[in-house]
C-alpha cells in the first residue's frame, strides 16, 4: 500500500474493521462458552473471565491509537479494539444477570442485530471508501492483520485454560504478523 493510500484511510473503514472484529470475537466467545460451559480459569481463587482479556485489548488498542501518530497502524488498533470489545460484550450478559450465564435475558440477538445493522449501514453508505480502504492493502499489511487476528484469538483458549492451544495460536499469530512486517519493510512501507 502506498504512503498516500495509508493517509487516505477513512474512519469508515476503521469502523467496519472494528465492528467485523467485534462480531467475530463475540460470536466465537459465545460459541466457545456455550460448547464448554464448565471450562474456567481459576488462579489463586480468582475466576478469570474473558472480560479481562478483552479489557486489556481495548485498553492497549485505545492507548496506542491515542499515543501513536503512525497512520499505518490505525487498522491494527481498530481490529484489536473490536476483538477486545467482542470479548467484553460476551461477558456483559454475565454481569447483567448477576452470574446466571444461561439466563433467558439473552443479549446475543440484540448485540448481533446492532452489529450487523451497523455493518450493513457502513457497507451501503460508504461502499466505495470501504473498498478502497480494505482492497488496496498490499500482501504485507494483510498478513500483519491476519496474524494479529490469530494472536487476538488466542485469548479465547487462554480464557478457558487451554494453555497449549492458546500458546500455539499466540505464537502463530505473532510469527505471521512478524512475517507481514518484514514483507512491508521490504516493500518500503512501515
Amino acid at each position: 500500500m502506498s504512503g498516500e493510500s495509508v493517509r487516505r484511510s477513512t474512519s469508515h473503514g476503521l469502523l467496519f474493521l472494528m465492528f467485523l472484529s467485534f462480531i467475530a470475537s463475540f460470536l466465537a466467545a459465545r460459541a466457545f462458552a456455550t460448547l464448554n460451559p464448565t471450562t474456567v480459569v481459576v488462579t489463586g481463587g480468582i475466576h478469570f473471565h474473558h472480560f479481562w482479556y478483552g479489557l486489556a485489548m481495548v485498553a492497549a488498542a485505545g492507548w496506542l491509537g491515542i499515543a501513536s501518530n503512525h497512520p499505518a497502524w490505525r487498522r491494527v488498533y481498530a481490529v484489536v479494539f473490536g476483538f477486545g470489545g467482542g470479548l467484553i460484550g460476551d461477558e456483559v450478559g454475565l454481569l447483567l444477570t448477576f452470574g446466571n450465564y444461561h439466563s433467558q435475558l439473552t443479549y446475543v440477538f440484540l448485540i448481533g442485530l446492532i452489529c450487523f445493522a451497523s455493518l450493513a449501514t457502513l457497507l451501503i453508505r460508504f461502499r466505495v471508501d470501504l473498498e478502497r480502504d480494505l482492497l488496496e492493502m498490499e500482501r504485507g499489511e494483510a498478513t500483519v492483520h491476519v496474524g494479529l487476528v490469530i494472536a487476538c484469538a488466542s485469548a479465547l483458549p487462554f480464557a478457558f485454560n487451554f494453555l497449549l492451544t492458546g500458546s500455539a495460536l499466540a505464537v502463530a499469530g505473532v510469527a505471521l504478523a512478524a512475517v507481514g512486517t518484514v514483507v512491508r519493510h521490504r516493500q518500503g512501507r512501515v
